[in-house]
Protein backbone atom coordinates (compact mmCIF):
# COMPACT_ATOMS: atom_id res chain seq x y z
CA UNK A 1 0.00 0.00 0.00
CA UNK A 2 1.45 3.23 -0.69
CA UNK A 3 2.23 5.44 1.74
CA UNK A 4 1.96 8.90 -0.32
CA UNK A 5 -1.92 10.21 -1.59
CA UNK A 6 -2.62 13.24 -3.84
CA UNK A 7 -6.00 14.80 -4.40
CA UNK A 8 -6.16 17.44 -7.53
CA UNK A 9 -8.06 19.82 -7.82
CA UNK A 10 -9.32 21.62 -10.59
CA UNK A 11 -12.22 23.81 -9.18
CA UNK A 12 -12.41 26.48 -6.54
CA UNK A 13 -14.75 29.85 -7.47
CA UNK A 14 -16.72 28.01 -10.54
CA UNK A 15 -17.83 24.78 -8.05
CA UNK A 16 -16.86 25.52 -4.34
CA UNK A 17 -17.89 21.85 -3.56
CA UNK A 18 -15.55 20.60 -5.58
CA UNK A 19 -12.69 22.34 -3.44
CA UNK A 20 -14.07 21.62 -0.03
CA UNK A 21 -14.64 17.73 -0.25
CA UNK A 22 -11.46 17.89 -2.35
CA UNK A 23 -9.53 19.41 1.06
CA UNK A 24 -11.86 17.33 3.13
CA UNK A 25 -10.20 14.26 1.71
CA UNK A 26 -6.82 15.55 1.64
CA UNK A 27 -6.96 16.07 5.47
CA UNK A 28 -8.45 12.16 5.68
CA UNK A 29 -5.05 11.21 3.83
CA UNK A 30 -3.34 13.57 6.52
CA UNK A 31 -5.33 11.63 9.20
CA UNK A 32 -3.92 7.85 7.90
CA UNK A 33 -0.46 9.35 8.01
CA UNK A 34 0.47 9.65 4.03
CA UNK A 35 2.43 12.05 3.08
CA UNK A 36 -0.46 14.19 0.83
CA UNK A 37 -0.17 16.31 -1.78
CA UNK A 38 -2.78 18.73 -2.42
CA UNK A 39 -2.38 19.70 -6.52
CA UNK A 40 -4.37 22.49 -7.73
CA UNK A 41 -4.53 23.75 -11.41
CA UNK A 42 -7.13 25.73 -13.51
CA UNK A 43 -10.08 27.17 -11.36
CA UNK A 44 -8.63 25.35 -8.60
CA UNK A 45 -5.63 27.71 -7.87
CA UNK A 46 -8.01 30.38 -6.38
CA UNK A 47 -8.21 27.60 -3.28
CA UNK A 48 -4.46 28.83 -2.71
CA UNK A 49 -4.75 32.58 -3.44
CA UNK A 50 -5.13 35.04 -0.33
CA UNK A 51 -8.73 36.90 -0.03
CA UNK A 52 -10.32 34.09 -2.71
CA UNK A 53 -9.78 30.79 -0.39
CA UNK A 54 -11.51 33.01 2.58
CA UNK A 55 -14.85 33.11 0.31
CA UNK A 56 -15.58 29.48 -0.16
CA UNK A 57 -18.30 28.34 2.21
CA UNK A 58 -20.56 25.40 1.14
CA UNK A 59 -22.43 25.24 4.43
CA UNK A 60 -23.20 22.42 6.97
CA UNK A 61 -21.85 19.23 6.52
CA UNK A 62 -18.65 21.04 5.74
CA UNK A 63 -16.36 23.73 7.26
CA UNK A 64 -15.47 26.76 5.24
CA UNK A 65 -12.61 26.23 2.80
CA UNK A 66 -10.35 28.41 4.66
CA UNK A 67 -10.32 26.07 7.16
CA UNK A 68 -9.68 22.93 5.88
CA UNK A 69 -7.04 24.34 4.04
CA UNK A 70 -5.34 25.72 6.89
CA UNK A 71 -6.26 22.71 8.57
CA UNK A 72 -4.11 20.28 5.79
CA UNK A 73 -1.03 22.95 5.91
CA UNK A 74 -0.34 22.80 10.14
CA UNK A 75 -0.77 19.31 9.33
CA UNK A 76 2.00 18.97 7.27
CA UNK A 77 0.33 18.88 4.05
CA UNK A 78 1.32 19.55 0.48
CA UNK A 79 -0.34 22.25 -2.01
CA UNK A 80 1.49 22.46 -5.09
CA UNK A 81 -0.55 25.03 -7.19
CA UNK A 82 -0.03 25.28 -11.00
CA UNK A 83 2.51 28.43 -12.11
CA UNK A 84 0.60 28.27 -16.04
CA UNK A 85 -2.66 28.39 -14.15
CA UNK A 86 -1.25 31.08 -12.33
CA UNK A 87 0.19 33.16 -15.06
CA UNK A 88 -2.90 32.84 -17.57
CA UNK A 89 -4.71 34.60 -14.03
CA UNK A 90 -2.19 36.42 -13.51
CA UNK A 91 -1.66 35.22 -10.30
CA UNK A 92 1.97 35.96 -8.23
CA UNK A 93 3.80 34.23 -6.05
CA UNK A 94 3.11 37.02 -3.10
CA UNK A 95 -0.65 35.96 -3.37
CA UNK A 96 -0.41 32.45 -2.66
CA UNK A 97 -1.18 31.49 1.02
CA UNK A 98 1.64 30.37 3.43
CA UNK A 99 2.64 26.74 2.64
CA UNK A 100 1.34 27.16 -1.41
CA UNK A 101 4.87 26.45 -3.77
CA UNK A 102 3.98 27.09 -7.66
CA UNK A 103 4.72 23.92 -9.82
CA UNK A 104 4.70 22.59 -12.85
CA UNK A 105 2.87 19.05 -14.28
CA UNK A 106 6.47 17.69 -13.88
CA UNK A 107 6.30 18.20 -10.33
CA UNK A 108 2.99 15.79 -10.11
CA UNK A 109 4.09 13.38 -12.30
CA UNK A 110 7.37 12.76 -9.95
CA UNK A 111 4.93 12.82 -7.03
CA UNK A 112 2.64 9.91 -8.81
CA UNK A 113 5.93 8.35 -10.38
CA UNK A 114 5.70 5.30 -7.50
CA UNK A 115 2.25 4.52 -8.31
CA UNK A 116 0.59 6.71 -5.72
CA UNK A 117 -2.69 7.13 -6.05
CA UNK A 118 -4.95 10.30 -7.02
CA UNK A 119 -8.16 11.54 -6.46
CA UNK A 120 -9.39 14.75 -8.55
CA UNK A 121 -12.17 16.98 -7.63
Amino acid sequence: MSEKFCVSITECKKDGDKATVGFVVANAALGSEKETMVFLSTDGIWAAVKGEYEKVDEGQPFAPLKELVDKFVAGGGQILVCSPCMKKRDVTEEKLIQGATPAGGAALVEFLSGGTPCISY
